[in-house]
């Protein structure tokens, strides 16, 4: 299953170095089950956003493992890849960038041709570069922001709803980030989403961030000062305050930090997708 990290640090760009697949067991066995891309998302002093990707397992590209050592931004996305839809290319790769937003989706969906109708119908075709599914959804998401004048809640409310209605849905999950602000979507059920807010630690700054799963590893000693908020795929460390989010969460995190939670979608798809449904490779893809 794909796996996302999602990072708000508050209104002061601060340092993190993130490990991609640095995991305690073999790079054999990581990259059998997250080979197809990795990719890190971040903004600069001006809140213009960055990205650095590969289309590879992570380990496999040197260059890549070199750019993310040293990162600095107020908000952080990464992304690692196993491919449910589109070939393994960098276009295909997330995180993705739209109006200077950054967009990573962990899950799959089909109906991709009724979809690809209505981003035409918007004008908003051109936006989707590779093949994936998760590309296309924040195409329709973008569309739907552009139509709201830049309210991006409730463009993700309009672009989330319009799927759930007409499309078969196996999961919609995704972060989104601008310079200033989180958003992350669980929908339906079918995959977590976890989120922990993180306080300072202490004034002396002796308790840095080490975040970790066996995918993704984020490192910030910046960080031990002030709080932050953290939302991943799965629990990064040890810590107790990690907590799933419910079915149908949306979660906005302002510049302050402010973590606000709404249920504005519909309880379940209108359609189901099952993994029955998907191509072998796609199933497997879902599968934790």
């Amino acid at each position: 299953m794909c796996r996302m990290f999602g990072l708000h640090a508050g209104s002061e760009s601060v340092r993190a170095t993130f490990w991609l697949l640095d995991a305690p067991d073999s790079l054999a066995d990581q990259s059998k089950r997250e080979p197809d891309g990795a990719g890190i998302g971040t903004f600069d002093a001006e809140g213009n956003p960055h990205v650095a990707k590969q289309p590879l397992a992570a380990w496999e590209d040197h260059a890549f493992a070199r750019e993310a050592r040293v990162l600095k931004s107020t908000t952080f996305l990464a992304h690692v890849r196993y491919a449910s839809t589109g070939a393994h290319t960098l276009v295909n790769t997330h995180p993705f960038e739209q109006d200077g937003r950054l967009f990573a989706h962990n899950g799959a969906f089909s109906g991709l041709a009724v979809l690809d109708r209505r981003l035409a119908e918007y004008g908003v075709g051109d936006l989707v570069l590779g093949q994936t599914d998760s590309e296309r959804l924040f195409a329709l998401i973008t569309a739907e922001i552009r139509r709201s004048d830049g309210d991006v809640g409730k463009g993700v409310v309009e672009a989330v709803t319009w799927v759930a209605a007409r499309l078969p849905v196996l999961s919609l999950n995704f972060i989104l980030t601008t310079a200033t602000d989180l958003w992350a979507v669980r929908y339906p059920d079918s995959h977590q989403l976890y989120l922990l807010r993180r306080p300072p630690a202490n004034p002396d700054g002796e308790d840095p961030l080490d975040a970790r799963s066996p995918r993704i590893r984020a490192h910030s000693r910046d960080l031990s000062r002030s709080g932050h908020v953290l939302v991943a795929t799965e629990p990064m460390d040890g810590n107790p305050g990690w907590n799933a989010l419910d079915p149908g969460a949306f979660v906005h995190v302002g510049p302050d930090l402010e973590v606000e939670f709404t249920f504005p979608f519909p309880e379940a798809p209108a359609r189901r997708l099952t993994l029955s449904e998907l191509s072998p490779s796609a199933a497997a893809s879902q599968i934790s």
